[in-house]
C-alpha cells in the first residue's frame, strides 16, 4: 500500500513539529514555507520541501493539492489573512481533506466558511489537556475525539481497585466506557467486563466532557 501523501503549508513551530511527526510515521510529506531557512531545516526529515509563497495561486498549484490525501494549512497567528487565503485556495484546487489551524473561534468559523473540513487550535487543545491533568492528579492525558467525546487516560483511583469493570458499571453511572487497561509494568489490553482493576492500573476511557470529572469527584 502506498504511503499517505500530506501537504503541510506553514513551517512555524506547529507546522514543523507536525511535518516531522508525520514523516516519522511513514507519511510522504511535502512541506512548504516561504522562509528558505525553515525549508532547509525540515528538508532532511520529509519526502520533499519547497520554498514558495503559498498565497500565490500559481505557485501553490505546483504542489498539486488535489492529489494529496490531506492538505494542512498550518500558518501561524502572525498571518491570519494568509491562512484564510491559502485555505480557500487549497479548497478551490480540490483538496480532499483540508485541515486548517485556527487562532480563535472567529478565525475558525471563517476557515470553515472558506472550505476547511476540520479546524484545529493546538494552543487551546494543549491548554485544555494540561488543565485537565492539573485539576485531577489521576488524569494523565486527554484527547478530543470529536462529536462531543473525549478520550482520557487516567490512573485508576483506589476506590476502583479490586472490582471488575462489569461490577463498577461505569457506563451506566457516569457515561464512561473503559476501552483499554494497562496493568503496572505491562502492555495495554482490551478492557473486557471481567477485567479486575488493580492498583497502579492506567485506564483509557471514552465519554462526554465532564464524565471523567464526575467519576473522580465521586470516588
Amino acid at each position: 500500500m502506498a504511503a499517505s501523501q500530506v501537504l503541510v503549508v506553514g513551517l512555524g513551530q506547529f507546522g514543523m513539529a507536525l511535518a516531522r511527526a508525520l514523516a516519522a510515521g511513514g507519511v510522504e510529506v511535502l512541506a512548504v514555507d516561504r522562509d528558505e531557512g525553515r525549508v532547509a531545516t525540515i528538508a532532511p526529515h520529509v519526502a520533499e520541501a519547497v520554498a514558495l509563497d503559498a498565497m500565490d495561486e500559481a505557485e501553490l498549484a505546483r504542489c498539486s493539492p488535489g492529489v494529496r490525501d490531506t492538505c494542512i494549512c498550518a500558518i501561524g497567528d502572525d498571518a491570519r489573512e494568509a491562512s484564510i487565503i491559502v485555505t480557500a485556495l487549497l479548497k478551490q484546487m480540490g483538496a480532499r481533506q483540508l485541515i486548517a489551524r485556527a487562532i480563535d473561534p472567529l478565525h475558525g468559523r471563517i476557515l470553515k466558511l472558506v472550505g476547511a473540513s476540520e479546524v484545529v487550535n493546538p494552543e487551546q487543545a494543549y491548554g485544555e489537556r494540561l488543565a485537565a491533568r492539573l485539576a485531577h492528579r489521576n488524569v494523565l492525558d486527554v484527547l478530543p475525539l470529536g462529536q462531543g467525546l473525549l478520550v482520557s487516560e487516567l490512573r485508576a483511583p483506589e476506590a476502583l481497585v479490586g472490582r471488575s469493570l462489569a461490577a463498577l458499571q461505569l457506563p451506566r453511572r457516569f457515561g464512561l466506557t473503559v476501552v483499554a487497561v494497562t496493568h503496572a509494568g505491562g502492555q495495554p489490553q482490551a478492557a473486557g467486563p471481567d477485567v479486575v482493576v488493580q492498583s497502579g492500573d492506567v485506564l483509557v476511557v471514552v465519554g462526554a466532557p465532564g464524565a471523567t470529572d464526575a467519576l473522580l469527584a465521586r470516588v
